[in-house]
């Protein structure tokens, strides 16, 4: 699925239709009835955080703002064949967002990481260098923030909030939008499933995982990613689908969270050679980031092994061919929809 592109249609007819012109008590559940729903979610809870993260009293203000502007570009990408957003409603901004955010969140967890985690272990000698080390990393917070702060309070990001708010109110739809949800949801997910699967980095042995290996650990980071971006998308439909997806959606968070923690350790490092501007001298240190990649990839091999079998490779794609619905997941404004038919 290409992200950020919507399918170009000629304006007539029905091809702009909102939902207000639609008859509900006919109509299927259709792709665009839950486009409109996940849409409107992300945005409200990603618009509801920005005074508590200016604020800046609680870091966990700002993951959530991260992970429902995330979450919002996730699903405009998923749904870009079957709405019509307004020019300045732009993926690339929410992007940009993501980005910006994203820039203090990653200084906040490794700051964290250093004083929580880190320093209680060692010797004073190196707690000094590493202490030096989170003043550094502090100051480029400020920095960051300040761009941050910046972002959230110009033009684009009001022009942005206006654009997104004005088509909540009356959404415009491509044709695909009309179909009925349930007919097209495997069409949906497998090109996503698909990008799972047919990910290089479940090629990467446990012998190759080193941090002299850069271009192994790049992928590896590349597989976190997509990982991330398929946790995202599946999540939107899990009222749609029985515990078998359910339960495979918990595992790919799983490999999310073991690639995160191995990735974390390895920005962990690069911050650090940034912040003292030499070279990276904290033994004791280095030998506790080594320790943890070592347990955060302890049964990689056993889980790549398993998405390059064949057989769960087919058992995936002959699981998204059955939707079903939990009434008690689905939203309360789709139940009605449903009941209809």
């Amino acid at each position: 699925m290409q992200a950020g592109r919507q399918l170009k249609v000629k304006k007539e007819g029905k091809e702009k239709q909102s939902f207000k012109d639609l008859d509900l008590s006919t109509a299927n559940l259709t792709l665009g009835k839950l486009a409109h729903q996940i849409i409107t979610e992300q945005f409200q809870r990603m618009s509801k955080k920005k005074d508590q993260v200016l604020e800046d009293t609680d870091p966990e203000h700002l993951h959530q703002m991260r992970v429902s502007t995330r979450r919002l570009r996730t699903a405009m990408q998923i749904f870009d064949r079957a709405i019509l957003l307004p020019k300045k409603a732009d993926i690339k901004q929410v992007r940009d967002l993501a980005r910006i955010l994203g820039a203090v969140r990653d200084l906040d967890v490794q700051v964290a990481s250093l004083q929580e985690e880190y320093l209680p272990q060692f010797e004073q000698a190196e707690q000094k260098r590493i202490q030096r080390a989170i003043k550094a990393l502090k100051k480029q917070r400020i920095a960051a923030f300040q761009s941050m702060e910046t972002a959230l309070n110009d033009r684009t990001y009001q022009s942005l909030q206006k654009a997104f708010s004005r088509w909540i109110e009356q959404p415009k739809l491509q044709p695909i939008a009309h179909l009925p949800l349930l007919a097209v949801l495997p069409d949906v997910l497998s090109p996503l499933v698909s990008e799972v699967l047919l990910h290089s980095g479940w090629t990467i042995g446990l012998d190759r995982i080193q941090p002299e290996l850069k271009t192994e650990s790049e992928t590896l980071h590349d597989l976190r990613k997509v990982c991330k971006h398929a946790r995202y998308q599946t999540e939107f439909f899990k009222p749609f689908y029985g515990d078998p997806f359910h339960n495979w959606i918990e595992e790919v968070k799983q490999i999310q969270d073991q690639l995160g923690s191995f990735q974390d350790t390895q920005v962990l490092r690069s911050m650090l050679e940034q912040a003292i501007g030499g070279k990276f001298e904290l033994p004791q240190l280095t030998e506790k980031i080594q320790q943890k990649q070592s347990e955060v990839l302890a049964d990689w091999d056993t889980t790549r092994k398993k998405y390059l079998d064949q057989g769960f490779r087919y058992y995936l794609h002959q699981m998204l061919l059955q939707p079903t619905i939990d009434r008690d997941r689905v939203h309360p404004e789709l139940l009605g929809e449903i009941s209809a038919n």
